[in-house]
């Protein structure tokens, strides 16, 4: 059989029942047959089939539809019915008008007697929505069929609710027949696939237009006409369009079936497409309205309309995507106070924080005390788990909420920091406002706001903000603003940036941490008065140095120390702020603090912890969100440690990387262009790096910054001048760095300047490097000892005294072993022991096992060799004091030993204490 035409592919089997019902029709048979399910399952298609049928064979067809709207309308489905009629009574046409008296069935009389003498197919469609005298009108009507040769054929949504289909009551002697449809199959979809689209579909395709519709066939049909008017076709490589398109015609179809709902219903299906199955029954109920609770059969109702289900709870929505187009249909307003309603019901029910939280994000201000802990439960929630977006969108939401100046300040602050992860200039503009507008209280809000915007390197406009309400602030907030202005002004504005009226000065001896961390940065970029420059840096942690403490007072302190060679404290102080940066997720400012800490693993040599923080630091922060101003910082690691390990191609590729313009303003701008310098020297790009390391000298003394520990540029450049026969210019400025180094006394720095003399002079050069290594040996700068050992061995080798040079290449064995050092390094320390000879290169283990360790096996082993304790490996290694213990097992058992004892023994017995295993 064919509709329109067209088969109905999944109804083939009440299509023929259908068929054969009509075929009995005219054979005398009264029967009747009810068509069950969900809306558009296609029992009016089937309905109209079977009505065409009965027309093509000469049978009277009568016709009704009930609906929701004349639910309350007497004999209201009857009247449809019969209106075609002809033979109806004066009487019965005004009672089926209800301009007559009440009559008792009207009209049933009248079609039975005219049913005796002509088939007829009575066709009612939804008789779930039956008014009550039409409903007890159909019940005796089905109670007298076997008299008349007349087939009753209805359609409703659903066999759940008892009663609604008055049809069960036949008499035996009338054939009864109830079809409930089912969602369509996967073989039915693919031949309505192929049946509106012309062509078969793939079987990918099929299965995405089953899932999308979800088997029903109303909506799978038009989804499908649709995509075909477009010109797509059914293969896989569509079904993103199908999906739209099924879902916006699955939306139409949502609605479609609300408008045949009661009202109490809809606000019940309203009610779950805002919470979902979050609250039971009877609170889903108590959101939806008073009349929820008491309106009988509802759940069963919604269940047969197809758009909620049963769950543990109670009930849900069938199809959750649904949920835009039911809430879409309502007014913003009422929108949003169901949001809010739902949300105070969740709370009650002791929902999880972050469903409250969903709830919140679509309401509108609820003023009740529990609104913003919730919110603020739920971004930390969110920012464990990597959930920016959701996190900003929290802390938005709770800045809606009626709140007092000095809250309302502290939330934004908390905001800004995490929009600097998503939405960094819309962070400096808040927190600019919150300097403005702060209330100056204990809690310092205004002096938080600039920290934590210039901790990222912001340092513009906050310091206008800062300068703008200098003059109206006074006490603890005043003094701490002053600092961090001037915290900002050493160090990245030139000589052309006028200080504005109002700004206090930079006492000499202050105690302060802002301005403490001020002073001292000052003097350490000058290179001037070390030993004040170090009190004063540790002044900043020591007054203030707690966890929640001011953030670039703490980071500028460290970065002093790190000048000063004092970098075991630096690194302590690192550490302990890095932790408390995660606490309070400042991911930009903790990115700052790992970019430093990897130029101080750097500085002692570390370069596996080195390329762990610089990796750590854009895992914190992409480099993309990285402030203009600091970025250069972070590319400058990155071109240093890429170097130092030997990946020339990965520095180039760096240091030609482009950078915004505005980066050559920040503070972190000279770093980058030392970077350069030096990648164009090992490139032997000569007059390249010499532009270069002059470019740096410029930036750098125009800026104050004259101290050589901060980048010895200078002795650099004279390698370069060194190198293309300018041998004047290269002893100047080593002489100039020298001068510098020592005035400033830091051991790290001097010893360096005098390496860069030893490099270049023509006469006394292995004296020179002696003064280098000599200089270097004690201090915590480990890779420029190593750099000066390097040199210095070198030195003596084209002297012709290799063996001074031996004990030399002897240390540096130690040191590649200790310390995950460079490729370059590693094999230039292989280079040299050649040439000294076993004797001097102190020899290899001799053991037949040894090369089956594996490198971490070999180090520990050595460091073992060497004296060390398992904890001090543990700590040179960077692994915990469990992995010290494995690797050590695992050695044991290659080399066919007991313990550490045999272990130390083996490796003393060979000279030089196992330094071969490098």
């Amino acid at each position: 059989m064919q509709l329109h035409g067209l088969p109905f592919p999944g109804r083939e089997r009440e299509q023929a029942m259908l068929a054969q019902t009509i075929a009995d029709l005219g054979r005398g048979r009264s029967s009747v047959v009810t068509l069950i399910g969900r809306p558009g399952y296609g029992q009016s298609r089937l309905l109209n089939l079977a009505a065409r049928l009965a027309e093509d064979q000469g049978f009277r067809v009568l016709r009704a539809k009930a609906t929701p709207g004349e639910r309350d309308v007497r004999y209201g489905v009857v009247g449809q019915l019969l209106a075609p009629m002809e033979g109806l009574t004066e009487g019965s046409l005004k009672a089926l008008t209800g301009h007559g008296p009440e009559s008792r069935l009207p009209g049933l009389t009248e079609l039975l007697r005219t049913g005796r003498d002509r088939p007829t197919l009575l066709v009612v469609d939804d008789v779930e929505w039956l008014d009550p005298a039409s409903h007890r009108w159909f019940g005796a009507l089905v109670r007298r069929l076997p008299d008349a040769r007349m087939v009753l054929l209805a359609s409703g949504t659903g066999r759940l609710r008892p009663g609604a289909c008055p049809l069960s009551t036949a008499p035996q002697q009338v054939i009864t027949l109830e079809l409930e449809l089912a969602p369509l199959a996967i073989r039915d979809v693919a031949a309505t696939v192929a049946l509106i689209c012309g062509r078969p579909a793939d079987n990918a395709f099929a299965s995405a237009a089953l899932e999308a519709s979800a088997g029903n066939p109303q909506v799978l049909s038009e989804a499908l006409r649709r995509f075909t008017q477009r010109g797509y076709a059914p293969v896989a490589g569509r079904v993103p369009e199908l999906c739209a398109i099924t879902d916006a015609v699955g939306g139409e179809h949502v609605l479609r079936v609300l408008g045949g709902l009661s009202d109490t219903a809809v606000a019940v299906v309203r009610a779950l497409a805002v919470c979902g199955d979050l609250l039971d029954l009877a609170l889903l109920y108590a959101l939806a309205g008073p009349r929820a609770a008491s309106e009988p059969g509802l759940p069963e109702t919604l269940q047969e309309s197809g758009l909620a289900t049963a769950s543990g709870t109670g009930l849900r929505l069938s199809r959750p995507e649904a949920r835009s187009w039911i809430l879409a249909e309502m007014p913003g307003e009422e929108r949003a106070e169901l949001h809010a309603r739902a949300a105070e019901f969740a709370y009650r029910a002791a929902v999880p924080d972050e469903d409250i939280a969903r709830l919140l994000l679509a309401a509108g201000p609820v003023d009740e005390p529990w609104v913003i802990p919730v919110l603020r439960r739920t971004c930390a929630a969110a920012l464990r788990a990597g959930r920016t977006a959701q996190a900003i969108a929290c802390l938005s939401r709770a800045l809606e909420e009626p709140l007092d100046p000095a809250p309302r300040a502290q939330l934004g602050l908390e905001l800004a920091a995490i929009e600097v992860l998503a939405a960094p200039e819309a962070a400096g503009r808040r927190l600019a406002e919150i300097i403005r507008t702060g209330d100056g209280g204990p809690g310092r809000i205004r002096a938080r706001a600039a920290d934590l915007g210039l901790s990222r390197g912001d340092d513009k406009a906050l310091r206008r903000a800062i300068a703008d309400v200098l003059p109206s602030t006074d006490g603890e907030e005043r003094v701490a603003l002053a600092g961090l202005f001037w915290l900002t002004e050493s160090d990245g504005q030139d000589d052309t940036d006028l200080i504005p009226d109002g700004i206090p000065p930079l006492p000499d001896d202050p105690i302060c941490p802002a301005q403490a961390a001020a002073r001292a940065w000052r003097l350490a970029l000058r290179g001037d008065d070390l030993p004040t420059a170090r009190a004063l840096a540790q002044r900043v942690f020591t007054v203030d140095g707690s966890a929640g403490a001011l953030i670039l007072p703490r980071l500028t302190a460290a970065r002093t120390l790190l000048l000063t060679d004092d970098l075991d404290e630096a690194e302590v102080r690192l550490d302990v702020l890095h932790t408390d940066l995660r606490r309070r997720h400042a991911r930009a400012a903790a990115a700052q603090v790992l970019a430093v800490r990897s130029e101080l693993n750097l500085r002692r040599g570390r370069l596996d912890m080195a390329e762990r923080d610089v990796a750590a630091a854009e895992r914190s922060l992409p480099r993309s969100l990285w402030h203009r101003y600091t970025v250069p910082y972070l590319m400058a690691a990155r071109i240093l440690i890429a170097l130092e390990n030997g990946d020339l191609g990965q520095a180039g590729v760096l240091a030609a990387a482009s950078t915004p313009a505005e980066s050559r303003e920040g503070a972190s701008w000279g770093y980058l262009l030392f970077a350069r310098a030096l990648v164009a020297l090992k490139q032997d790009r000569m007059p390249e790096a010499l532009e270069l390391f002059r470019a740096t000298g410029r930036w750098q003394l125009g800026r104050g910054r004259i101290n050589p520990a901060l980048m010895p540029w200078r002795s650099m450049a004279a390698r370069v001048h060194d190198t293309l026969g300018d041998h004047g210019e290269a002893r100047r400025l080593t002489e100039e760095e020298l001068a510098l180094a020592r005035s400033w006394g830091a051991p790290n720095t001097i010893g360096w300047a005098q390496l860069g003399v030893g490099r270049v002079v023509r006469e006394g050069r292995v004296d020179r490097l002696r003064e280098a290594v000599a200089t270097l040996r004690g201090t915590p700068a480990r890779l420029a000892y190593a750099g000066a050992l390097m040199e210095l061995a070198t030195a003596e080798f084209d002297a012709g005294n290799p063996r001074a040079a031996a004990p030399l290449v002897a240390e540096l064995f130690s040191f590649v072993i200790a310390n995950r050092s460079s490729s370059k390094l590693v094999a230039r320390v292989r280079e040299l022991s050649e040439c000294t000879g076993p004797s001097a290169a102190g020899g290899r283990v001799p053991h037949p096992e040894w090369e089956t360790l594996t490198e971490p096996e070999q180090r520990t082993a050595v460091l073992v060799g060497l004296g060390h304790g398992n904890r001090e490996i543990a700590e040179t290694l960077s692994v915990t004091r469990r992995t010290v213990e494995l690797r050590l097992s695992g050695a044991y058992r290659k080399l066919g030993i007991s313990g550490r004892a045999e272990l130390i023994g083996l490796l003393r017995a060979t000279k030089g204490g196992g330094t071969g295993a490098a």
